[in-house]
């Protein structure tokens, strides 16, 4: 207990004598609890003065979550040393009912279709050195109403389309070029997006010198772009496999008009030896790595294209990934791992989801469910600052040793009240040794605290 009350001392001016100490009533009973995190599951794990009134109480209080998970992040975890990434991304938890704020019907990447539920989008930001994702901007995403009409006209367009019988191939007759401009109208998702960066970034202030932000292929697009570099920073993303990437025209111009832009017509599976970077080849998969200043004319601007192509050598099957970022100067090597590590907010998701009730929550209202949800990625930095005085010990270390550590901590604090006496310090270290590794998978040896 000695050690979450040293922690939360870091964010202790900004909750108040009352809610500090309920809410390390709180966390001690995540961190203790072996079934699902409710109000009411923590009321039975809680310690005293953490009846489920306290506990309902607290979850109807509103917090500043942003400024408590940097000053956790900022005071336990920050290595200025490191050099840090901002990676965001969306997860979506069914939920059923119909009271629940902000349900609707959002598509699970888990389960490959639409659900009823809840859906968030975090920002995070990743240690190049460690490898690791720290979640600190949690936002709720609530669709208004004209957003979701917007959603139904695009739908039923597309359903009339596929409907009507397929014209002449090529370009309507009489239709013109249109120029395209480098502002663009963001949707309310990517201004959504946006403003949650622009709170990342005032939280952070200039402690930290951020320049890339990570996002999946579903931002693989010039409106993320565009949104991105309006933050002064660079977008590190994936574009579709089929996008068409072209080279910069470098011939001579012929004739009055606008400066060609476009050059030839880049063929992934037919690549200029002029752009390999590297080649590799394992268990007859051949690997080669393409790197260019390449167009795309969705955007408005060139791109720094990592070209990712694997052969099968025995069958000659070909697949390929295709890697961008808005840094032109930026090495395919350095963009190859920097998305890859855009993929730790994903552990994030899984950590709050299996451990800190993430989908547990029964909150209805808005700010129970705001405060259940940031709490659970509370959780997700606040055990990761916890693991590391563990793991110094042993490096495998894990949160259900973590849990089982203070679940056994729980039970002799409870069981040392009923006894008519005592016992000694020996004995008592003995007892919490063998009931802390009970569901522990790695054990180490811990001295007793006093209760």
């Amino acid at each position: 207990m000695t050690e979450i009350l040293a922690l939360l001392q870091n964010i202790a001016p900004l909750l108040g004598p009352v809610n500090f100490r309920q809410m390390s009533g709180i966390i001690f009973a995540m961190l203790a609890i072996s079934g699902r995190i409710t109000m009411l599951g923590l009321s039975r794990w809680a310690d005293k003065g953490g009846s489920y009134r306290t506990i309902q109480r607290w979850y109807q209080t509103t917090f500043s979550w942003e400024m408590l998970h940097w000053a956790l992040f900022f005071k336990s975890l920050l290595k200025l040393s490191d050099e840090y990434l901002i990676a965001g991304d969306e997860s979506v938890i069914g939920k059923a009912g119909k009271e629940t704020h902000g349900l609707d019907h959002f598509f699970s990447g888990l389960k490959k279709q639409v659900i009823p539920g809840l859906s968030f989008f975090v920002f995070s930001l990743v240690s190049v050195e460690e490898e690791h994702s720290y979640p600190l901007e949690i936002n709720q995403i609530v669709k208004s109403a004209e957003e979701k009409a917007a959603s139904k006209a695009r739908k039923e367009v597309q359903k009339t389309k596929k409907a009507e019988k397929k014209g002449k191939r090529g370009r309507p007759k009489g239709s013109k070029n249109k120029v395209k401009s480098e502002n663009v109208e963001l949707s309310p998702e990517l201004l959504r997006i946006q403003q949650a960066l622009k709170n990342l970034l005032k939280s952070i202030g200039t402690i930290l010198s951020l320049k890339y932000v990570l996002l999946d292929g579903h931002f693989g697009n010039y409106p993320s772009a565009f949104m991105v570099k309006g933050e002064n920073l660079d977008l590190i993303s994936k574009m579709r496999s089929d996008a068409a990437l072209y080279e910069a025209f470098e011939g001579k111009q012929s004739g009055p008009g606008h400066p060609r832009k476009y050059g030839e017509k880049v063929d992934i599976k037919k690549m200029d030896e002029k752009y390999l970077k590297s080649t590799a080849t394992k268990e007859n998969l051949r690997t080669n790595i393409y790197q260019g200043t390449f167009y795309n004319k969705e955007f408005a601007f060139a791109l720094n294209v990592v070209i990712i192509l694997k052969t099968n050598l025995l069958t000659q099957a070909r697949a390929h990934v295709i890697l961008f970022s808005t840094d032109l100067e930026l090495d395919y090597e350095k963009l190859i791992k920097f998305y890859g590590l855009r993929f730790q907010i994903e552990f994030n998701f899984r950590d709050a989801k299996q451990y800190w009730g993430l989908e547990d929550f029964m909150n209805i209202k808005q700010t129970a469910v705001t405060n259940a949800v940031n709490l659970s990625f509370f959780m997700v930095n606040f055990s990761h600052a916890l693991l590391q005085s563990h793991r110094k010990k042993n490096q495998d270390f894990s949160v259900l040793d973590l849990k089982s550590y203070y679940r056994g901590y729980r039970y002799v604090s409870e069981t040392i009240k009923i006894l008519p006496q005592k016992p000694d310090a020996i004995l008592l270290a003995n007892i919490f040794q063998q009931i802390a590794r009970l569901g522990a998978i790695h054990y180490v040896s811990y001295p007793a605290e006093t209760t």
